[in-house]
């Protein structure tokens, strides 16, 4: 692994996402290499982009620049993080997630965390204090799969393990099952919901959408018409709050703004 360093103008930036105002990515590249990864399109480093998985780059000034952000910027949803995993291994000497969400929390933003890392763990002690202004997603792909779609990721029995413990602590959980690749784990539906349905988790979850470079295709519109109605009839069964993807943002924003 390459490790490189960059100094940045900006720690926020406006997110595109209708459920987030801002998102933060402490580092460009990520060690997972996913091979359905679509942030390869949208990471603004050269060197990261086009050997991804083997690159990444560290934004060593990240947390003076957002010091004085979070000073200035109206206060809003950050989603941690867009285009890398927040808790990739080179978190772990860095911290740079873990500062950041104190600096967030500290300063009246609501933080929402994606990550495929039981090292958020780590950071139980700020998600917890600050659990009002919080939510924790993990992405689980497969069950079955995992190794050839995440080669360098943790295992998805270890990301669910972490999950339930957030979720245990009251802090709120969800769980992304995606994105869903047919012929790949579209078959796993099922396992996946049994596997999380005793945890207090939210399920979000989305098909493939193809970028430049990936090898996979997107399924047809007929195959994810059943899809969608399967997940839906497997959410009642295990009784589980579900949402497509593309959805989701009205119950976030329902939630926030207290309008149910």
């Amino acid at each position: 692994m390459i490790i490189r360093y960059i100094k940045v103008k900006s720690a926020l930036s406006k997110s595109n996402l209708k459920e987030l105002d801002y998102s933060l990515n402490p580092y460009l590249g990520c060690t997972y290499a996913c091979t359905y990864c679509y942030a390869p399109n949208f990471t603004p480093n050269k060197e990261a982009s086009e050997n991804w998985g083997k690159v990444v780059v560290v934004k060593e000034n990240i947390l003076e620049i957002l010091r004085r952000e979070v000073k200035v910027v109206k206060k809003g949803v950050v989603g941690v993080s867009t285009i890398t995993d927040p808790y990739q291994p080179i978190e772990a000497i860095k911290k740079l997630t873990r500062e950041s969400l104190r600096l967030l929390l500290e300063n009246s933003f609501r933080v929402s965390i994606q990550t495929k890392s039981p090292l958020i763990l780590r950071d139980l002690d700020l998600l917890e204090k600050y659990k009002s202004k919080v939510d924790v997603g993990f992405t689980i792909t497969s069950l079955d799969n995992y190794s050839e779609l995440e080669p360098y990721a943790p295992p998805p029995k270890a990301r669910i393990k972490a999950i339930r413990k957030i979720s245990e602590r009251g802090i709120e959980s969800w769980i992304f099952i995606g994105p869903i690749i047919r012929g790949y784990n579209d078959y796993e539906i099922e396992k996946i919901i049994e596997e999380i349905s005793d945890i207090k988790v939210r399920v979000i979850y989305d098909s493939f959408h193809y970028y430049k470079g990936l090898k996979y295709k997107e399924g047809t519109g007929d195959w994810w018409g059943k899809i969608k109605e399967r997940i839906t009839n497997l959410c009642k069964k295990y009784n589980l709050e579900c949402h497509e993807e593309r959805e989701d943002w009205i119950y976030e924003k329902k939630k926030l703004y207290k309008t149910f």
